[in-house]
């Protein structure tokens, strides 16, 4: 029994990896030339991928006031409380399916509950009782349509479901310019690493899995003998002795006195 276990010792010690970082980090300044165009061509691909793979999407949006006046037209404390409380429930109310399907059939959209709602994002804005109400389609057009039809329902449907006085329309959303997405930037960035981080890793399996010897470190480590004595290799000129002069024997190879 006793030798069983240390048997099984011995294989998990057989077993074990050691990675010399410094080694690592050698290896990988020779190979450097690959790993910069690891980089460049993950960056190309993601790049001409965001131009030419990925349609751009549009984001149009409206902001709503949550709070309106209950008493001659002034506001108080009192309402500012409400407007407070009252944001997060429209937030949510304002994705119910009766709202979310009366905006399709009204603007002719022609999406599913899932897909409409699935391009609506509302939210409230930080320490405020602003409610913000974006929209984002393929069709610029459309998403400033379904943005401002989400806030006349935020007006009009939502305080005859809640009881509650009318929020205010602070801004309309207007057609947007630009695309909201993809970010061609990022997406470059994230390609570029990527391309990098696979050439890294194709390096490192391949420095781990290689048990050729080279130095008289690996003759001790792989083979348990202690070599006696090292041919070194290097410039005859400069006075040391290399692999091939030792064999020639030419006079023109010896060192240098």
């Amino acid at each position: 029994m006793k030798q069983q276990v240390e048997k099984i010792k011995i294989n998990e010690k057989e077993d074990e990896v050691e990675i010399n970082l410094l080694d690592l980090f050698n290896y990988y300044r020779k190979k450097i030339l690959f790993i910069i165009a690891g980089f460049l061509i993950g960056a190309i691909i993601a790049g001409v991928w965001t131009k030419v793979g990925i349609t751009p999407k549009y984001t149009a949006t409206a902001k709503v006031y949550m709070v309106s006046a209950s008493k001659n037209s002034v506001v108080d404390l009192a309402d500012l409380s409400i407007g407070t409380s009252l944001s997060e429930d429209y937030a949510e109310l304002l994705h119910v399916r009766p709202i979310i399907e009366a905006i399709n059939e009204e603007n002719d959209l022609g999406y599913t509950y899932e897909q409409l709602n699935g391009m609506i994002d509302i939210s409230t804005v930080e320490d405020t009782r602003i409610l913000k109400i974006s929209a984002t389609s393929i069709k610029p057009e459309e998403a400033k349509t379904i943005a401002n039809a989400l806030a006349e329902k935020a007006v009009t449907e939502i305080p005859k479901l809640m009881g509650t006085s009318s929020p205010n329309i602070a801004e309309r959303a207007i057609t947007p310019k630009g695309k909201s997405s993809p970010s061609l930037k990022k997406n470059v960035m994230m390609g570029a690493f990527g391309g990098m981080v696979v050439v890294l890793a194709i390096f490192t399996f391949l420095f781990i899995t290689d048990d050729t010897i080279k130095t008289e470190e690996d003759v001790e480590k792989y083979l348990g003998i202690i070599p006696l004595t090292v041919i070194p290799d290097g410039n005859v000129k400069y006075g040391a002795y290399s692999k091939y002069n030792y064999y020639k024997g030419k006079k023109y190879y010896t060192p240098k006195k």
